[in-house]
């Protein structure tokens, strides 16, 4: 009974790292449809590219380091680092750049179309963040530290959470010289919203989460009490 018990823990973790794939080709889609609208930056990658103006990195090992720092934060602030939080980190940059190499068509310059092409970015996101997280191995590194924020701010709703976190992030690429655009406020201001209209919907809360830390995890996999 306890070895079968086991075996079936083994294969809700490994299912849920295959939720968590999934979660992020979701988000990563959404990311890649924010960059797509071709109206300004957000948040996260206007710091990167701030950063890759003013150092030898590019903008993929900016927001690597980004994520770094970011992850030390979680650290401090003692959230869970699991599993999901090292996929996230190899794999989400990745997935976006895959998307924005296949994508057939040609450079969108239509303002209100990107304004549109932007929101659907942004419900892509908030669905794949719920997809992933609803696994309960670790969030990614920047939603850490959302939920993180989130638990130290329990009176104010996730997504205005989101609003103020973004905000400081955009402040700091804008005086690095990062790119900012009205997609860029749109996505300091709206990003957050949207999401908690999704989460209102699908009666979703991240701070009600048990995530697992990678330790937690792999004692588990390897039968360790």
């Amino acid at each position: 009974m306890a070895e079968e018990k086991k075996k079936t823990n083994r294969k809700t973790i490994i299912l849920g790292w295959l939720r968590i794939v999934l979660g992020l080709l979701v988000f990563s889609f959404g990311v890649h449809l924010t960059i797509y609208a071709n109206i300004g930056l957000a948040p996260w990658d206007c710091l990167g590219m701030g950063i890759a103006k003013h150092t030898p990195l590019n903008y993929g090992l900016s927001m690597t380091c980004i994520a770094l720092t970011v992850l030390l934060i979680d650290i401090l602030m003692k959230e869970k680092i699991g599993f999901g939080t090292i996929i996230d980190a190899c794999l989400t940059g990745n997935f976006v750049q895959a998307f924005n190499c296949l994508n057939p068509l040609s450079e969108n310059e239509n303002t209100y179309l990107g304004i549109a092409i932007m929101i659907c970015g942004f419900v892509f996101m908030a669905l794949g963040m719920w997809i992933y997280m609803k696994a309960e191995q670790g969030c990614g590194p920047r939603d850490a530290l959302l939920v993180g924020l989130g638990k130290r701010l329990p009176k104010i709703p996730i997504g205005v959470v989101e609003v103020m976190l973004w905000a400081v992030v955009l402040l700091g690429g804008y005086l690095l010289g990062g790119p900012v655009g009205i997609g860029t406020l749109i996505s300091t201001f709206g990003a957050g919203l949207v999401m908690q209209f999704v989460y209102n919907i699908i009666r979703f809360e991240p701070r009600k989460l048990k995530h697992r830390s990678a330790a937690e995890t792999a004692r588990v996999l390897f039968g360790k009490k």
